[in-house]
């Protein structure tokens, strides 16, 4: 079926039934063709595989150890004791 885009607006409800029943839908602007109206199916969720990428992260095995230069930070210089 090819309708025009003003005829195509009022009476969207019908030809979004008529679509989902699998009929063609053309919807033309100025005598052309400008779209096809067709029903939505919604793809199936497949689940992502984990593990894309082993061995391109390395974590450190001291990784949440204390750091040497931030000994005494607290109580240094750029905050004193006492302020």
């Amino acid at each position: 079926m090819k309708i025009n885009m003003l005829e195509a607006k009022s009476r969207l409800s019908e030809l979004a039934r008529r679509a989902a029943e699998g009929e063609e839908i053309i919807i033309a602007r100025a005598g052309e063709p400008y779209m096809r109206l067709v029903p939505y199916h919604a793809a199936a969720a497949t689940p992502r595989p984990l593990g894309q990428g082993p061995g391109r992260c390395r974590i450190a095995e001291d990784f949440d150890a204390p750091l040497d230069d931030a000994a005494g930070f607290e109580d240094g210089a750029l905050f004193p004791a006492g302020s």
